[in-house]
């Protein structure tokens, strides 16, 4: 007697399901490439395929021990991917419903500040908030809640200034705080010539949805970071086009004076 096999019936439904979930795991895969995520996921598989070589072979007290552990094992991912999971849904809010931002007065400002910043090769980290808050970073600094204006960034930026180390965080039009500690990036993919600086404004934007703004205290030169990704070597014109597309407005001309001779380096932590 002849075994009859039916075949699944192949639908719209059924095609829309098999590619929304390829998705799902592409980007899901995307986001933990070269990161620390990465390790995790490989040892997790590891003991999926253990535990399956268990219950084939017969290896009970195996067997027993992963099933034991499997349902911790939603904890422990949760602990594990946190920044990971941070990070995605920061990205999930990239895109707005409702049109963007509009043009904060202050960009101007810090334009001029960090052309002179450059100039004269003085390290500084400013963080512009978009729509997650910064409120605990805000809360390891010093509160300025001040108008922002360049002289103003040039004299926290000052070298032997007590609010030279840190970073100054923006909120809308306002300079919230300065001398601010951020979570270090523990990105393997970062270039080991990057400094403290530029691990720590790129590791906030890993957390939140922000968009950093680094001048290298040794070259002068002008990095932007935003969703686990930096850009070295921009210049003002460069940094305006990132300020603008990251809150939604066109790029505008930029006042300030350029930095020639720029080189771009890009570090893509998860695309």
């Amino acid at each position: 007697m002849l075994l009859q096999i039916q075949l699944p019936r192949i639908t719209l439904t059924a095609v829309l399901d098999i590619v929304a979930v390829a998705f799902v795991i592409y980007q899901l895969l995307l986001i933990v490439r070269g990161t620390r995520a990465a390790h995790v996921l490989a040892g997790i598989l590891t003991v999926v395929v253990a535990y399956g070589i268990a219950y084939v072979t017969g290896l009970e007290a195996l067997r027993f021990l992963i099933s034991s552990l499997a349902p911790y094992s939603v904890f422990a991912i949760i602990v594990l991917f946190q920044s990971e999971i941070r990070r995605t849904l920061a990205r999930l809010g990239r895109k707005r419903i409702f049109g963007g931002f509009q043009r904060l007065e202050a960009i101007d400002e810090i334009l001029l500040a960090l052309g002179t910043l450059s100039q004269t090769s003085t390290g500084a980290l400013i963080v512009m908030e978009r729509d997650i808050g910064l409120r605990t970073f805000i809360e390891s600094g010093v509160r300025l809640d001040a108008q922002i204006t360049r002289d103003l960034m040039l004299s926290i930026f000052m070298p032997g200034a007590a609010l030279h180390d840190g970073a100054v965080i923006i909120q809308k039009d306002r300079a919230a705080a300065a001398a601010c500690f951020l979570p270090l990036s523990v990105n393997p993919m970062i270039s080991s010539q990057m400094g403290t600086r530029h691990r720590a404004g790129l590791g906030i934007t890993e957390e939140t949805d922000c968009l950093s703004l680094i001048v290298s205290e040794e070259t002068g030169s002008i990095a932007v970071a935003a969703f686990g990704e930096i850009e070295r070597g921009l210049t003002l014109e460069d940094v305006e086009q990132r300020i603008n597309r990251h809150f939604g407005q066109p790029a505008t001309r930029a006042k300030a004076p350029t930095r020639p001779g720029s080189v771009r380096e890009t570090v893509e932590s998860n695309r």
